[in-house]
């Protein structure tokens, strides 16, 4: 994007997000004023879609992002030129590596997400011309065990950070006359004591 003026910024939502992939039922933006105005409230508005702003200085709002931004800068910042601030034509090829590289966490690359197959690369070997009638409903049956999978990969990673954290934790161990705080249960006064103990 040239700048970041409200106009811009609208401009980019509707020609590259809901012209490209439709209306998406939720918009999640930073609290920055190219996002927070009167334009995007109409634009939101007019298409249904719900517009919700990242809470300031708690990342995990918009996780997805951090996440992206987390490996995109570096991927950047090899290709940027320190003597020439060029960095805006490197972005398409560093968002294609990325969306067709695999993830770990869903065992599929954004791409193949998003398209129900894999991208051709310049350096893929040419297929042949012939395609196969193949029946109606095969795209749909396609997704469907894709977002299966994505699914049950998700669960695995998750199980797997759940064990490597498992790891690292110790698990208490008391003896008798050992002091202890009791954490209290049920109601209590909104500023009250969270624990009782010694």
């Amino acid at each position: 994007m040239p700048n970041n003026s409200a106009t811009t910024a609208a401009q980019f939502i509707v020609e590259e997000v809901i012209l490209k992939y439709g209306v998406p039922k939720k918009l999640i933006t930073d609290q920055g004023t190219h996002f927070k105005n009167e334009l995007m409230d109409a634009i939101t508005s007019l298409m249904g879609c719900k517009h919700v702003f990242a809470t300031t200085y708690h990342p995990q709002t918009n996780g997805q992002v951090e996440r992206f931004n987390a490996t995109f800068y570096p991927q950047l910042a090899k290709l940027h030129d320190e003597n020439v601030n060029h960095y805006d034509e490197y972005l398409p090829a560093c968002i294609f590596a990325y969306n067709s590289g695999q993830h770990g966490t869903t065992g599929y690359s954004p791409f193949q997400l998003m398209f129900a197959r894999e991208p051709v690369l310049p350096f893929d070997q040419p297929t042949s011309g012939i395609t196969l009638a193949k029946p109606g409903d095969y795209w749909a049956q396609i997704t469907q065990l894709m977002k299966i999978y994505k699914i049950s990969n998700i669960i695995s990673q998750q199980q797997l950070s759940k064990q490597r954290y498992d790891k690292q934790r110790a698990d208490p161990t008391y003896h008798p006359g050992d002091l202890v705080f009791i954490k209290q249960l049920g109601k209590r006064p909104k500023f009250g004591e969270l624990y009782s103990g010694p």
